[in-house]
């Protein structure tokens, strides 16, 4: 927490006498922001802003001393109840902490979280959630969006070839050239040949991610055994912040990085994730818990077939090929549980599909890179909401 920089904040829009109608602020880092404007800087000169909160993970909470709290020029003791900012967790302890991710919901005059599954499961489990319940009324599921500037297969620089929905062929020559790239090409075989059979036989699944134990680490780790025993290929790009995690990766792309079949990069590249994305012919993203997801909205832009965990943003924008109740809008592979055997499951039917339905494989590619996940969906229900809490004069 910053107190000089939200005091600057205040202090600024009361010296320039401006009046916003919203003032928007993100997750725990900015929650003692409500706290005080409701308790200082409205009683002072600012009549008209009112509050919204946008929560993108529950699990960082923002926890804080009475003393730290005090600082911004707040008495901290006057939040440390349990109608305000305390942290559930320690009543009765001494002494008791506060919450600034719980001061913000109890203070914003809207929150918000970034898909309309994770706000039910954000109601029935952890210690918000009986937090969450009182302010029901004023809590709101929006599915994030994508930048559809910045990830369009179409205009992509960084891709060696451009494709669209209406003509995918871009796609299989950025597969190739990935596969060439990273060494995954059988050698000894015509290029011609190689790409005709390394399409309809051998599907490559990428997982763009965090390595935090969110995202479902066993769940990679056991991936990358299977789709390697289905015959298929795997890049995994991401970077851990746990040394051990690290350590366990580092490992794993000892042990696989030099055969045909898998490639685990251990680093951040924005230029790798497009071609990653457009070369993938299924994404990977088994998360634990998923607030809202963006590596299988971006996999689906670039024609990657998602295969997903049930949860969050996740139950949101994908639905399984085998739904009979929503078959027009069936877009990838989904399953429920965390153990090894749900994703085996999941794992097991993309890879028929692909093989066995090659026809059928291509018309999906087409139907998820024309999903609309864009910013434009969002921004509308952002402006729905900001008009539900404004001062009208």
């Amino acid at each position: 927490m910053d107190a000089g920089k939200l005091k600057f904040t205040y202090l600024f829009i009361n010296v320039t006498g401006t009046q916003p109608d919203i003032i928007h602020i993100h997750e725990w880092q900015t929650g003692s922001l409500p706290l005080l404007y409701w308790d200082m800087y409205h009683y002072l000169s600012l009549k008209k802003p009112r509050i919204v909160l946008t929560i993108h993970n529950m699990e960082h909470y923002g926890e804080c001393r009475k003393e730290e709290l005090s600082k911004c020029g707040l008495d901290g003791s006057i939040y440390a109840t349990l109608d305000k900012a305390v942290d559930d967790r320690t009543i009765g302890h001494n002494p008791e902490r506060l919450s600034l991710l719980k001061g913000g919901i109890v203070y914003s005059n809207a929150v918000i979280t970034v898909s309309p599954t994770y706000l039910k499961e954000t109601l029935c489990s952890g210690w918000l959630a009986s937090t969450l319940i009182i302010n029901r009324d004023k809590y709101y599921g929006v599915l994030n969006g994508i930048d559809t500037a910045m990830w369009n297969p179409a205009t992509d620089v960084f891709l060696p070839s451009k494709f669209n929905a209406r003509n995918t062929e871009g796609k299989k020559i950025c597969k190739y050239y990935v596969q060439r790239g990273l060494g995954l090409i059988l050698k000894g075989t015509l290029a011609s040949k190689l790409i005709n059979e390394m399409e309809n036989k051998v599907p490559l699944v990428v997982c763009i991610t965090r390595l935090v134990a969110q995202k479902g680490l066993h769940l990679i780790t056991h991936a990358i055994k299977q789709v390697e025993e289905l015959g298929g290929q795997m890049i995994v790009l991401g970077k851990a912040s746990d040394g051990r995690v690290q350590t366990e990766f580092e490992g794993l792309a000892n042990l696989h990085n030099q055969g045909p079949s898998i490639r685990i990069l251990l680093t951040y590249s924005e230029e790798l994730s497009h071609m990653l994305y457009a070369a993938a012919d299924m994404v990977l993203v088994p998360s634990i818990y998923e607030p809202c997801g963006l590596a299988q909205m971006i996999g689906m832009r670039y024609g990657a077939i998602p295969v997903v965990r049930k949860t969050g943003g996740l139950a949101d924008t994908v639905v399984d090929m085998d739904d009979q109740l929503h078959h027009e809008t069936a877009n990838g592979f989904v399953f429920e549980g965390i153990d090894e055997g749900s994703l085996n499951w999941a794992l097991d039917r993309a890879f028929s599909f692909y093989r066995e339905k090659p026809e059928e494989w291509n018309t999906i590619i087409q139907k998820v890179m024309e999903i609309d996940n864009s910013w434009n969906n969002t921004a509308g229900k952002y402006i729905d909401i900001y008009n539900s809490v404004r001062v009208r004069c």
